[in-house]
């Protein structure tokens, strides 16, 4: 009896083995079959403004580049075209603490505000003192440095 349970696990097995490569085969000229007939990932292309449309852009609207006319990178700058920059700007002291040893300042300009430490004083300084002031980076943002009051 040990003989026909053996047998029969055995040809249960090879029989299971059979369907499976069935299905594979089938499942392979599925996929043949649907590569042919064009479907699958559909076909995507760029119009003349850089948008991705379905359908071929037009020939007419095709621009010609020429490959030097790009630049890569900065463009140098040239001798007239650099602008006076003034490190000092002015501002208003919004926050200052004493005891800690630091504060805020808001810039007229931009209203922009900035931290102060009292190592970047010149002058003491006090809350809603107008004064001039230079910018550094710090570890968090940019700092003011070289305070003065005006």
């Amino acid at each position: 009896m040990a003989k026909s349970q053996q047998t029969y696990s055995k040809t249960e097995k090879e029989k299971k083995r059979l369907k499976k490569r069935e299905e594979k085969q089938k499942k392979k000229e599925a996929r043949k079959a649907d590569k042919d007939s064009g479907g699958g990932i559909p076909f995507a292309y760029v119009d003349h403004m850089g948008n991705l449309v379905d359908t071929p852009p037009d020939p007419a609207k095709k621009v010609k580049v020429d490959a030097d006319d790009i630049i890569l990178g900065i463009p140098k700058k040239e001798e007239g075209d650099e602008e006076k920059f003034d490190p000092v700007r002015n501002g208003k002291v919004s926050f200052y603490d004493f005891n800690k040893g630091f504060g805020f300042i808001i810039d007229s300009e931009n209203n922009e505000k900035y931290f102060v430490h009292v190592s970047g004083l010149i002058d003491e300084i006090d809350e809603g003192n107008a004064v001039s002031f230079e910018l550094e980076k710090g570890m968090k943002g940019m700092n003011a440095v070289r305070v003065k009051r005006i």
